[in-house]
């Protein structure tokens, strides 16, 4: 189920959710090249992308969608904002690789990748849900089994995190102390995000956006 496109601020909300999946890109990049261990969803599909011998972002795409299609089957609502999330993040990161350097070797230089990739991806957080357009694919996996199972939103999340984590790992993935850092960091640095831009998620939409919409 697909949520109604707001078609009054289409424009003008698809290119700030762009920069918000710009940044995200660069977010995953930067932690990617710090090499002291990446997010939980990347351990995973940086070891599948090994293994099809493919780009790390165009495993994001495939990923995406088989969440996004597993969250759909238990009939959770997406919106556009969840399919430009799976398509557009995997291209960005794909250039942001391009040009950004290994930063292996050089201790400093891979703290500041590291550091630098989780603010940016609680500011990239911050921006893309700001634009209200849907959550992404891994969001929404969160909130099926949160809706399915009973479970609490934070209880569902770090189960959905483990198993991926797990996977991932016995795969070959980087699992490292980073991994376990960027967990702790993560939250802050989205909360922050979220007060600097003014950021209120799962606000109601006004009568008149509802009305537009339809």
């Amino acid at each position: 189920m697909l949520k109604p496109i707001r078609w009054n601020t289409f424009i003008r909300d698809f290119f700030m959710i762009q920069v918000g999946f710009l940044l995200y890109g660069l977010a995953l990049a930067l932690l990617i090249r710090a090499d002291l261990g990446t997010s939980t969803w990347l351990v995973f599909e940086i070891a599948l992308a090994d293994m099809f011998g493919i780009t790390i972002g165009r495993m994001t795409i495939f990923v995406g969608f088989i969440v996004l299609a597993i969250a759909m089957a238990m009939r959770e609502q997406a919106g556009w904002g969840t399919l430009a999330n799976i398509l557009s993040i995997g291209p960005w990161l794909d250039l942001c690789l391009r040009y950004l350097p290994d930063a292996l070797g050089n201790l400093p230089l891979q703290l500041f990748f590291f550091l630098a990739g989780v603010l940016v991806q609680g500011i990239a957080t911050a921006v893309y849900i700001g634009v209200n357009a849907g959550a992404g694919p891994r969001d929404s996996m969160m909130l099926a089994i949160h809706r399915v199972t009973g479970l609490s939103v934070r209880m569902a999340r770090g189960l959905l995190e483990v198993i991926v984590v797990f996977i991932g790992w016995l795969m070959g993935g980087p699992l490292g102390v980073g991994t376990v850092v960027f967990a702790l960091l993560i939250g802050p640095s989205v909360q922050w995000a979220f007060k600097l831009f003014n950021v209120k998620p799962h606000q109601p939409r006004t009568e008149s956006a509802e009305t537009v919409a339809d």
